[in-house]
């Protein structure tokens, strides 16, 4: 599951909507919004975000978080550490070579080092 799906569920089961109703609402089927929420589609287009943003009728603080949240959802990366240190390269294959064996603990330890170290070196 993506950040963004984990939030757009939130959101519907907090206004207890189910995902038909919601994919009715939005003309789209209920499998793609499913497979939006699970982390196997990727993130949806700007225009598909506004809408949902505008079926929630949420506040701006909270639309701009889902605006956030899909910045971050897309479930297939790819990094191209061509060019960086020999570091990036190695970092990044074993973090592609483990991610499965961390827990949810180290990965938001990792996320929150990264966020840290990253934004003092701005």
């Amino acid at each position: 599951m993506t950040p963004l799906g984990a939030k757009f569920r939130a959101l519907r089961e907090a206004r207890g909507v189910s995902l038909k109703e919601m994919a009715a609402a939005l003309n789209v089927s209920s499998a793609y919004l499913s497979a939006l929420e699970h982390g196997r589609r990727g993130q949806p287009t700007s225009f598909l975000l506004h809408r949902i943003i505008a079926y929630f009728n949420v506040i701006w603080d909270e639309a701009e978080e889902l605006q956030r949240l899909a910045e971050i959802s897309d479930p297939k990366v790819t990094i191209d550490t061509g060019g960086l240190a020999p570091e990036a390269t190695e970092f990044t294959n074993r973090l592609r070579d483990n991610i499965e064996r961390l827990d949810p603990e180290d990965l938001k330890f990792l996320r929150d080092e990264l966020v840290k170290r990253a934004t003092k070196k701005r």
